[in-house]
């Protein structure tokens, strides 16, 4: 994918994919704004250059089912506060209202769609899903670098709907930039280190990262499974 530092958006309708699943207390209050704050120089960049912005995220795991807990409306004021900007909601992330919010939005403003995982078609990878939401832009960024290595709807799949207007965020890039620093900086040892809950979605990860590394640390739920591959007792733990 191209930068999206040097592209003209004046006028355009940019769909963006972030990583808006951000920690909550029983109160349904956000804990940890990182996430939302770390794509605001991509957001702020694309506004000021004109674009109006179309974001999608997941919040939880609703797996495929309309679920309150898990509605973006429930974070939309901490989303408001930290971008410092007015959000318009679509409750729905398909739907006749929502084509007509998308069709009257105007430069320099922002549309947040509804939990894209109240559709099973997003985690499924499903190309009609995925034809759906790119006809709402004209520009596809990709800023959600902890769940780029899915291959759900709205990250691999809605990405080849743009075949010359596709970019990665700022986010992204610096993300990838400091990989490669490591990777190829020519020191060792270089030790690698894996979290999260689950092995079946890091295992082209592992098996990319490997020839390039010295070590390797796993961390988080998945570290269930490997301490029960290796022997161990892991009670009602997480496993895969």
């Amino acid at each position: 994918m191209q930068s999206i530092s040097n592209f003209d958006f004046k006028d355009k309708k940019v769909l963006v994919r972030v990583d808006f699943n951000v920690p909550q207390n029983e109160k349904l209050e956000v804990t940890d704004d990182t996430r939302i704050s770390a794509v605001k120089p991509t957001l702020d960049l694309i506004l000021k250059g004109g674009g109006s912005v179309i974001l999608m995220t997941h919040l939880g795991r609703p797996k495929g089912q309309k679920n309150d807990k898990y509605s973006l409306k429930n974070i939309l004021l901490t989303i408001e506060k930290v971008l410092d900007r007015k959000v318009k909601f679509a409750e729905d992330a398909l739907g006749e209202d929502t084509k007509k919010m998308v069709s009257e939005l105007k430069p320099g403003e922002i549309l947040l769609l509804e939990n894209l995982r109240f559709y099973n078609e997003e985690e499924n990878g499903d190309k009609e899903f995925a034809e759906k939401l790119a006809k709402y832009g004209d520009v596809y960024v990709n800023d959600a670098f902890g769940t780029a290595h899915r291959n759900h709807a709205s990250t691999a799949v809605i990405a080849q709907f743009f075949p010359s207007t596709k970019f990665f965020g700022l986010l992204m890039e610096d993300e990838l930039k400091s990989i490669d620093k490591v990777l190829n900086s020519g020191e060792k040892p270089i030790t690698a280190i894996l979290g999260g809950s689950k092995v079946s979605t890091k295992i082209t990860i592992i098996e990319n990262i490997l020839p390039a590394i010295d070590n390797l640390i796993i961390g988080g739920g998945m570290a269930f499974t490997f301490i029960k591959a290796k022997g161990g007792d892991i009670g009602d733990s997480l496993l895969e």
